[in-house]
């Protein structure tokens, strides 16, 4: 079933991938932090969707990493900067 809607709206969450991707690397370059967390972490987990999707075990693992530093930032900033 999931894996069903992932095919339906694939393009949209590429383009939505993309963007956030566009809009987090303008986050960083701007040092709007932690916008660029915020912005990331949903980039990491579109992809590791897709990665499951197609099964690029590689694309799947790099993102699940990210995914994973993106929430202890998050986290962080939640406890310490808030």
């Amino acid at each position: 079933m999931l894996e069903l809607m992932l095919l339906r709206h694939e393009r949209a969450l590429k383009n939505l991938a993309l963007a956030l991707g566009i809009a987090s690397t303008v986050a960083i370059v701007q040092n709007w932090y932690p916008l660029n967390l915020f912005l990331s972490l949903p980039f990491c987990l579109i992809w590791i969707a897709m990665g499951w999707l197609r099964s690029e075990r590689q694309l799947k693992w790099i993102n699940i990493l990210f995914a994973g530093f993106y929430v202890y930032g998050i986290a962080r900033y939640a406890m310490f900067d808030a």
